[in-house]
């Protein structure tokens, strides 16, 4: 396996599961023959403050006293065959369909947990952008705080614009053109 605190260079797995109220959770991975730990601050690093189960993760590992620990977080991908939840306003999307989109810069104009729901604006446009809290909770994200940076794919509802991924902007900003 690995020498005590030797970093590989990266190992990509998937979410196993993820508690943003615990702080951790654990990534499967062929490339390592036990879990992974992923700490909270290790994807604050990264730009987000929790990740969906089943996500698509590639990450620097370290192997401590305590086992095998994610040291940053290098890329999420959208849990693979997950359908985001768009009703009748756009039909059904693949993940594969959703990464296709570009990514539009935007700014969190309000979200509230509790109603399930808020908007954003993309830079230079005045229209809102509808986040729903479902994709939220795909895109790897328990919340948004109010004048967050973030980056949108969008598709053209029946009721106007509306995100079907969100994006850390920290993330955003590492993605190749």
């Amino acid at each position: 396996m690995m020498e005590e605190n030797e970093v590989m260079q990266s190992v990509h797995g998937r979410v196993k599961w993820f508690d943003p109220t615990k702080g951790f959770g654990f990534i499967v991975s062929d490339d390592a023959e036990v879990d992974i730990l992923l700490h909270a601050n290790v994807l604050r690093n990264f730009g987000q403050g929790s990740v969906a189960d089943g996500a698509g993760i590639v990450v620097r590992v370290q192997k401590t006293q305590r086992g095998v620990q994610a040291v940053e977080v290098l890329s999420i991908q959208p849990p693979e065959g997950v359908i985001f939840p768009l009703a009748d306003e756009a039909g059904q999307l693949l993940g594969s369909d959703i990464l296709a989109l570009p990514m539009e810069p935007a700014r969190v104009k309000w979200f509230d947990k509790g109603k399930g729901f808020g908007f954003a604006n993309v830079f230079g446009l005045n229209a809102d952008i509808f986040i729903h809290a479902e994709v939220l909770r795909v895109s790897g994200f328990a919340d948004l705080a109010a004048g967050e940076a973030v980056a949108l794919r969008i598709i053209e509802g029946k009721r106007g614009r509306m995100a079907v991924q969100v994006v850390s902007w920290e993330a955003a900003a590492r993605e190749p053109a």
